[in-house]
């Protein structure tokens, strides 16, 4: 049983329905610096004032004297993304929320990057949190629901784990994937890596 329901991830729905997320020229994305435990109020009080952002969110289950609750905790700690213009931003800083907000210089990497969160979220398979990134070979995934999705091979025992980064956070997420719908891509350089 939930605590509480899962909130939106992202406002507006279509958020990443676009090249550039669907917005006027002047909207770019910003990173969110919260106070601490604070990224679920700025996400409700942003929404609120129907300014765009998302709030990349993994479910957590565990069991309490004999039930079993779910909870669903930001995949990145102390980070919100928005987009939007200086309108926006000023918003957001207006929540009382916010350690800093930081510009991003690589819009279209951090889109990229955060799409691909999103379908991993959006998929059916548990999501874990990384707090390092590891190095590992550059694989992409060729069938099943996330075909296409490439991201570093990470191996932890028996299981084998792909890991999609976010890398303006140096942060990521992995899911559990076989070996078998693996393909190992070339060494290429950091700059042209897939998205």
């Amino acid at each position: 049983m939930p605590l509480l329901e899962a909130e939106p991830r992202a406002f507006p729905d279509t958020l990443f329905s676009g090249p550039s997320a669907g917005g006027a020229r002047e909207d770019r994305w910003w990173v969110l610096y919260t106070r601490a435990r604070m990224e679920k109020a700025v996400a409700r009080q942003l929404r609120g004032q129907q300014v765009s952002f998302y709030l990349p969110l993994y479910e957590q289950t565990w069991k309490t004297g004999g039930r079993k609750r779910t909870s669903y905790l930001p995949l990145f700690p102390g980070y919100v993304f928005l987009y939007g213009d200086g309108y926006a931003r000023l918003t957001a800083l207006e929540t009382n929320l916010l350690c800093a907000v930081i510009p991003v210089t690589d819009q279209e990497r951090l889109f990229n990057d955060l799409c691909r969160v999103e379908r991993v979220l959006g998929g059916s398979s548990p999501a874990t949190p990384e707090t390092a990134v590891p190095a590992g070979a550059l694989v992409e995934i060729t069938s099943g629901p996330f075909r296409g999705l490439c991201g570093n091979v990470l191996c932890r025992g028996a299981e084998t784990r792909l890991v999609i980064e976010v890398e303006f956070l140096r942060r990521g997420v992995s899911i559990e994937v076989e070996d078998w719908a693996l393909r190992v891509l070339p060494a290429a350089d950091p700059a042209t890596k897939p998205r």
